[in-house]
């Protein structure tokens, strides 16, 4: 196989040490010669192992994506090469029975010298930053969600049916009923007029559902759950200023995303946190939708198809996209609803909302690809208007002689 890369490196990477290997070759004699060494993943480990590639003239340095691990290393040597390459290592794994570190990084050096492996994509640090932020609100929102299915199993286990009449178990009214039986309260009268809103009509059926067995240890569990939502709450919003601060370059791509049936301002910002923004990296709609796990994958042996699901993507991004499409599809009057309940009667829900999420980003790659796009919906009729009105028709009349009648038909007048 031709070698394209004269002078690589290939790191193998873990939490303490790294092992690289610098392949380069010789111009005189144009043997092939393999320099290893063992370096500490500290930052003075990570500064030597950049002296000793720079004092081997290495062009390109490859590593593989071993969890975290790869971080400290890669942002240390970033800026150092003309190319610097993390990899997918389930692209670059090793003839199996001869698995050493150095092996690995001899086999990572050559397969990168031969042009075997690609590099993953790694934003720069403002996205880096916006991703880490992102991500991590995201896990408070679902401890924060966790918390309110706790302040249920509370309620229940002290016969408080307060979701057999509301619609959900944290609401300002709610919250004031059980701050009430908290401090004591056991009037359900009481209790059931601190009702607001549209739960005022339901004071009734309230007053019977707020009869509890409420006892003392039911007042430490939902005060300690009420204090944790109320931390979780502020954390998410501090959160949120961060991420809305450092994504200042990109609002108005933002604002244009949130255009878009079922996309808030939080999914946009996923977007643009997970992609970096720059579609440059994606030369289509269609590779960035692979990229993201929301398109289908291929499975084919010996000539026959196979389900295959969806690739394999960045679960982050994905995550947003399927709440951002179970959304949209509800959204009446709309083209995304229509696509939907068009292939959910085919292929199922599931396949239908993945759908939806594939066109949800394709929208948001030419938005942040033409800054003068604006997101305009096709509409609920698009698929029928796509459709040939003879075929229709020759359907319909098919369909009727299969169900035992004649049709006679005749053009109404224009």
């Amino acid at each position: 196989m031709e070698r394209i890369r004269d002078r690589v490196a290939g790191l193998d990477v873990h939490r303490d040490s790294v092992t690289a290997c610098a392949r380069v070759v010789d111009v005189r004699t144009g043997e092939i010669v393999d320099d290893l060494e063992r370096f500490s993943t500290t930052s003075a480990g990570v500064a030597k192992l950049g002296l000793w590639l720079l004092d081997h003239q290495v062009s390109t340095v490859a590593m593989e994506a071993t969890g975290v691990y790869w971080k400290p290393v890669y942002y240390g040597l970033e800026g150092m090469f003309d190319e610097l390459w993390v990899c997918n290592a389930s692209h670059v794994k090793n003839v199996p029975g001869r698995k050493t570190d150095l092996a690995d990084a001899v086999w990572l050096a050559d397969v990168v010298a031969h042009g075997m492996v690609r590099a993953s994509l790694v934003p720069p640090p403002l996205i880096r930053e916006l991703r880490d932020l992102s991500r991590y609100r995201k896990t408070q929102i679902d401890a924060r969600a966790r918390e309110i299915q706790r302040l249920e199993k509370v309620l229940q286990d002290a016969c408080v049916k307060l979701t057999s009449v509301t619609s959900t178990v944290w609401s300002k009214s709610s919250r004031e009923m059980i701050e009430g039986l908290i401090a004591g309260q056991r009037n359900v009268s009481v209790l059931a007029d601190m009702a607001k809103g549209r739960m005022r009509p339901k004071i009734a059926q309230l007053a019977e559902a707020l009869t509890a067995n409420w006892r003392e240890h039911h007042s430490v569990l939902a005060a300690r759950i009420i204090a944790h939502i109320d931390f979780l709450d502020a954390t998410i919003h501090e959160l949120s200023e961060q991420i809305t601060g450092r994504a200042g370059p990109f609002a108005e791509a933002i604002e244009r995303m949130c255009e878009i049936p079922g996309v808030q301002t939080m999914t946009a910002e996923i977007v643009i946190a997970e992609t970096g923004g720059d579609m440059t990296k994606f030369a289509t709609p269609a590779q960035l939708c692979a990229w993201a796990g929301v398109a289908p994958a291929n499975h084919e042996s010996a000539g026959k198809r196979q389900p295959a699901g969806t690739r394999p993507g960045g679960r982050w991004l994905r995550r947003a996209l399927i709440e951002a499409a179970k959304s949209a599809s509800k959204t009446k009057n709309s083209y995304f609803n229509a696509q939907y309940n068009r292939i959910k009667t085919r292929r199922g829900a599931n396949r239908a909302t993945v759908a939806v999420a594939h066109s949800i980003l394709t929208i948001c790659w030419h938005l942040m690809n033409d800054s003068d796009l604006h997101y305009r919906d096709l509409g609920p009729d698009h698929f029928q208007q796509r459709q040939d009105p003879q075929r229709q028709v020759d359907h319909l009349v098919r369909r009727l002689a299969e169900l035992g009648y004649q049709a006679t038909l005749e053009p109404t007048a224009a």
